[in-house]
C-alpha cells in the first residue's frame, strides 16, 4: 500500500462502483476499499442467508435469533440459494441507469427479468395498474367518464413538447402547477393521487404545487418503460440488486482497478485542509482524490431525512396480486394517513421452497 493512486474509493455501493468503473475506463489508477466482506454496501444483496442473519442478529420477528452462532432453521432451505436485497429497488426499463448499463457494456455481466406487474392500494384493496388499453377499459380504479378524461390527459402528456407551445394547450411548464393540470383536465382527487404516485412515483404531495414539467417527464418515462416489455415498466436483476455494483466493479477491475474487501478504514489523511490519502490500521495509502459513501465520514455528513425500511420473508404470495412472482405495490400516503407514500417491492426469491421477499 505504498503506491499513490489517482483515486481512492471507499465503499462498494452502486454510486461508488459507477465512479470507480468510469475512472478506470478513463485510464485512472484506482484503489477501491470496503470495510465489508461483500459488495454493495448498504444496497447489497446478501447471500448466503446466514449473512443476513449475522447482519440483523436478534431482529427477526418470526424467529428469535439469539447467540453468536444463530443459523436459519432448516425449513428456510439452503443458504446459498438466497439473495436478499437490503435496499430493494426496481429499475425503470427506459431509465437513465439502464441506459448507462447498456452504454458501458455492464449488461454483459448481468441478467434481468421483467417485473410482472404494478399495483396500487385504494380503499382497502389492491388494484392492478393497467398495462394496456384493454386493462385500462376494464379497471375499476375509476369510472367510465373519469377514464375518458384520464385518457385525454395521457394523450396530452405524450404530445407535450416544452419547445413547441402549440402542444401546451395553455399550460406553461414553468408557470402552472401539476394541480392546475389536474384541474384543467377535470381529474378527481383519486385519479390525481393515482397519477402522482403510481405513474410519476412521487413520495408525497409536494409536486402538486410545483411546476408540472418534472411530473410530465416522470409520467412519460413510466409510459416509455412500460412500452418496452408490456407487463410493467420495471426490470430487476435476476440475482438481486447487489449485482449492479458488482457489474461496475468488474468493469473497473478489467481496466486495472484494484479492489480490497474486508479492509477496515480508520479515517482520512488530511494535509493543510486537503485530503491526501486514507489510513487503514498501520498503513497509509495516498491518493490525489478520495470518493466515499457517507458512512466513512460521519462527522462531515448533514442528516436531511430518513427512510423507514422493512425486509419481510414470506412463504406465500401477496393476496390480490394474481399470484404474481414479482410486483410493486404503491400505497399513496392519503390511503394510510401518512405524509409520505409506501412502496412495496416483492419478488419470489426461492422457487423450490416458495419464499418471497
Amino acid at each position: 500500500m505504498d503506491e499513490e493512486y489517482d483515486a481512492i474509493v471507499l465503499g462498494t455501493g452502486l454510486k461508488e462502483c459507477i465512479i470507480s468503473g468510469m475512472l478506470s475506463v478513463s485510464g485512472k489508477k484506482v484503489l477501491h476499499i470496503d470495510r465489508n466482506n461483500y459488495y454493495g454496501g448498504e444496497s447489497a444483496s446478501l447471500t448466503p442467508l446466514e449473512q443476513l442473519y449475522e447482519k440483523f442478529l436478534g431482529y427477526f420477528s418470526f424467529y428469535l435469533i439469539t447467540g453468536p452462532n444463530a443459523k436459519p432453521p432448516p425449513e428456510m432451505g439452503r443458504g446459498r440459494d438466497w439473495n436478499v436485497d437490503l435496499i430493494p429497488k426496481f429499475l425503470m426499463a427506459n431509465g437513465s441507469l439502464v441506459k448507462l448499463l447498456i452504454h458501458t457494456g455492464v449488461t454483459r455481466y448481468l441478467e434481468f427479468k421483467s417485473v410482472e406487474g404494478s399495483y396500487v392500494y385504494k380503499g382497502g384493496k389492491i388494484y392492478k395498474v393497467p398495462a394496456d388499453e384493454m386493462e385500462a377499459l376494464a379497471t375499476s380504479l375509476m369510472g367510465m367518464f373519469e377514464k375518458r378524461r384520464f385518457k385525454k390527459f395521457l394523450c396530452w402528456v405524450q404530445a407535450f413538447d416544452k419547445n413547441n407551445k402549440d402542444t401546451w394547450q395553455g399550460l406553461d411548464p414553468e408557470v402552472h402547477t401539476m394541480q392546475q393540470v389536474y384541474d384543467k383536465f377535470g381529474l378527481d382527487e383519486n385519479t390525481a393521487d393515482f397519477t402522482g404516485h403510481a405513474l410519476a412515483l412521487f413520495r408525497d404531495e409536494d409536486h402538486k404545487q410545483q411546476p408540472f414539467g418534472p411530473a410530465i417527464e416522470k409520467i412519460r418515462l413510466y409510459s416509455d418503460s412500460l412500452a418496452r416489455y408490456g407487463k410493467s415498466p420495471y426490470l430487476y436483476p435476476l440475482y438481486g440488486l447487489g449485482e449492479l455494483p458488482q457489474g461496475f466493479a468488474r468493469l473497473s477491475a478489467i481496466y486495472g482497478g484494484t479492489y480490497m474487501l474486508d479492509k477496515p478504514v480508520d479515517g482520512l489523511v488530511v494535509d493543510n485542509g486537503k485530503v491526501i490519502g486514507v489510513k487503514c490500521g498501520e498503513e497509509t495509502v495516498r491518493g490525489k482524490q478520495v470518493y466515499c459513501d457517507p458512512s466513512y465520514v460521519p462527522d462531515r455528513v448533514k442528516k436531511v431525512g430518513q427512510v423507514v425500511r422493512a425486509i419481510c420473508l414470506l412463504n406465500h404470495p401477496i393476496p390480490g396480486t394474481n399470484d404474481a412472482q414479482s410486483c410493486q405495490i404503491i400505497i399513496p400516503q392519503k390511503q394510510v394517513g401518512r405524509h409520505y407514500g409506501i412502496f412495496i417491492l416483492y419478488s419470489l426469491i426461492l422457487i423450490v421452497y416458495n419464499f418471497y421477499c
